[in-house]
């Protein structure tokens, strides 16, 4: 079976929770020095452009912080569009080839309207993917391990790289209101 049939096999039924297309934004990032943290929920595939740079060196469509010399990892704390029960995380490292990060782990909270850094200090983040190793240039998926309703996820990863973009697929939890939702339009 074709590594993209395993893909929509898995991914049957789920939609992407926090696509920017779905309301998904990037709240916060340790660093991004290279390549800006927004980028990570574009819903588009990420492209490469051998030829374009920037004045900080290579462009990369992805989020991307310098390289750390120091201990410690980054990460990025992302608020969901839709929230919901996570299955299936994609930590994709597309045209990241020699700076991508050799690790990676997942962590996710509910905090329904919180907006800001503070998330980082002031909820309880359950790790739903533990810290795993991350190949280079592909789709890194890896199955969520907790079954709950979440509103925000963090990625940490160690000790830095980039990485194309985050999806997090999952079943939305939306609370029912007298405006219809069309779940199936849903990216």
């Amino acid at each position: 079976m074709a590594a993209d049939s395993i893909t929509d096999t898995v991914l049957a039924g789920l939609v992407d929770l926090a696509c920017a297309a779905n309301g998904g934004r990037a709240l916060w990032a340790s660093d991004e020095f290279f390549a800006e943290k927004t980028n990570l929920l574009r819903p588009e595939d990420p492209v490469f452009v051998a030829e374009r740079y920037t004045d900080r060196g290579k462009w990369m469509d992805g989020w991307e912080p310098r390289r750390r010399r120091t201990p410690g990892h980054d990460r990025c704390i992302v608020a969901l569009g839709i929230p919901g029960r996570i299955r299936v995380v994609d930590i994709d490292t597309r045209h990241f080839l020699g700076n991508h990060p050799p690790f990676g782990a997942v962590y996710a909270c509910n905090a329904p309207g919180a907006e800001s850094a503070d998330l980082q200090d002031t909820v309880e983040w359950v790790r739903i993917v533990d810290q795993v190793p991350l190949q280079r240039g592909t789709h890194n998926i890896v199955g969520a391990q907790v079954d709950a309703v979440f509103t925000h996820v963090r990625l940490d990863i160690y000790p830095a790289g980039g990485v194309a973009r985050l999806r997090v697929y999952g079943e939305a939890d939306v609370a029912p209101t007298s405006e219809a939702l069309d779940l199936l339009a849903l990216g």
